[in-house]
């Protein structure tokens, strides 16, 4: 379990002086994986550093299974972190890479060729560890830093945006493996990362961060459903939620209403708001469609389930449904 009280960060020179974080309060249960998303620059990497130790904290304390580990070097906090470069030697084999945590410790070599051997079943690496990084694909060498982590048994893996640097396809592959991996292990995990579907997919809970303040903790179906406000119900979700603001708002109750492109009915002859479709994006089982309307400043997302003959330039109607509505007031929080 991991606990974070009050906690600041603050970089000071001479002349300037930046929050990096502010009176952060956040409470990690033991097994739980847990994401840290927002914007860039939000502080979201400086967080998961101060937890690892590798900066120190300005103002608070950190708890690791109740102590106070604020001034614990990172060695002793029991932590294991994973890199957005995977940091690898590249002239050692991956036995060697992932063993070298267990080399620097002092641990015997029986004990260390029996995690090693363990960490290459579980993470699918038996037949490349005799092989040298410079031998693998991205996502081999990604498992071979994750490897390097679990020997350790930490109490806790951070990872800081571990597949940034992997193609699509095997981001999803990585994804689906790191989540497999947590089931296995059951060990806590804290993953940051700007990319709203691995967070999504992946946490028992977010937190949502913007510029070093907490927006939101929840589940990924809370924050989708029932954001705080309109910062997090904008930022969660893809394609992003529709905001009307004005008249149109406020006939629905609201200065600001968001409603999500699935909760919104097209059709050809009548509707609550009418608009013009731009472009649209056929991805087989869903269509996007941007629609221009005067009720909003920018296109308005529609999906549809499968194909629609709907074509640029013509003129459609929009109705949202009542039952999805997010209002939100003139201070951005949610209403309701």
């Amino acid at each position: 379990m991991i606990q974070l009280q009050n906690i600041e960060k603050i970089y000071r020179t001479k002349t300037i002086e930046t929050v990096a974080l502010n009176n952060v309060n956040l409470s990690i249960d033991k097994g739980e994986f847990l994401s840290i998303m927002g914007p860039s620059g939000c502080g979201k990497s400086t967080l998961l550093r101060l937890i690892a130790g590798l900066e120190d904290v300005s103002d608070g304390a950190i708890l690791i299974n109740g102590e106070d580990a604020t001034s614990l070097p990172p060695a002793k906090r029991g932590l294991a972190m994973v890199f957005q470069s995977y940091a690898l030697y590249p002239h050692m084999t991956v036995r060697k890479n992932i063993s070298f945590p267990l080399r620097m410790a002092g641990l015997d070599k029986a004990e260390q060729e029996r995690r090693v051997e363990e960490a290459a079943r579980v993470l699918n690496l038996d037949s490349y560890l005799d092989r040298r990084p410079g031998q693998l694909s991205g996502g081999q060498r990604q498992r071979v830093a994750i490897g390097r982590a679990i020997v350790r048994e930490p109490a806790a893996f951070l990872f800081d945006e571990p597949l940034s640097n992997l193609d699509a396809a095997l981001r999803v592959g990585m994804r689906l493996e790191i989540c497999e991996l947590h089931k296995r292990l059951k060990t806590t995990m804290i993953y940051v990362t700007h990319d709203q579907v691995e967070a999504m997919t992946m946490a028992d809970k977010i937190v949502v961060l913007q510029a070093g303040k907490i927006e939101q903790v929840g589940s990924p179906l809370e924050l989708y459903q029932r954001p705080r406000n309109r910062f997090v119900a904008g930022f969660i979700g893809s394609p992003k939620m529709n905001f009307v603001e004005g008249a149109a708002a406020e006939k629905l109750g609201a200065p600001c209403v968001g409603i999500r492109p699935e909760h919104i009915d097209i059709d050809q002859s009548q509707g609550m708001w009418e608009g013009i479709v731009g472009v649209s994006e056929h991805l087989g089982s869903d269509t996007f469609f941007r629609i221009q309307s005067d009720v909003s400043d920018e296109a308005i997302t529609v999906r549809t389930a499968g194909e629609l003959g709907l074509n640029y330039g013509e003129k459609v109607f929009l109705t949202p449904r009542s039952e999805h509505l997010h209002r939100f007031g003139a201070n951005g929080l949610r209403q309701d």
